[in-house]
């Protein structure tokens, strides 16, 4: 594994997992949301985003933490690795529940409420983005290394069985 995308609903621990992976695998770590958004709360043009997007993917080592559907194919094309976290929106709502007023570095603001619209967004997540990705992954099944994860255990459990060195 050299290039890795780890993908899901917001809420669902990927850049949690992100972070566990980057410290036993040794690779750099990007996060979309980072490069999206500005620390104002404001985004970047999309003509920008995808420009830093494809800087990032010229690299020979990475892994990208965030789901950003619009550019999903163009990170399959690149990685040799897909990690999918595919968690009811009950766990996933009550991930992103959690982390409201905790500094992140996945994230360039710190959220102090749980806007109604993420809520919303989040419980949609299954109908309105999960019939796209498992598309995607389909077409990429056979030429990249995809693990769907259901729950955080698996998650771990991957990291655990897959590398010497517990993840922190």
């Amino acid at each position: 594994m050299l290039k890795a995308i780890i993908i899901g609903s917001p809420g669902a621990g990927k850049s949690t997992f992100a972070r566990k992976l980057k410290s036993v695998a040794g690779l750099p770590l990007y996060y979309l949301d980072v490069l999206w958004h500005r620390p104002d709360r404001t985004n970047i043009s999309k003509e920008e985003f995808d420009v830093n997007l494809k800087e990032i993917l010229k690299r020979d080592r990475w892994i990208i933490d965030g789901n950003y559907l619009r550019t999903l194919e163009i990170r399959l094309q690149e990685c040799d690795t897909v990690f999918f976290m595919d968690y009811p929106p009950d766990i996933c709502l009550s991930g992103a529940q959690s982390r409201i007023g905790k500094k992140r570095e996945d994230l360039p603001w710190l959220e102090m409420e749980f806007d109604e619209e993420f809520k919303q967004w989040i419980i949609d997540f299954p109908k309105v983005q999960l019939p796209r990705i498992y598309e995607l992954l389909k077409k990429y099944r056979g030429t990249k290394d995809i693990y769907i994860f259901k729950s955080r255990e698996e998650a771990d459990a991957y990291l655990e069985k897959h590398f010497q060195k517990k993840p922190e």
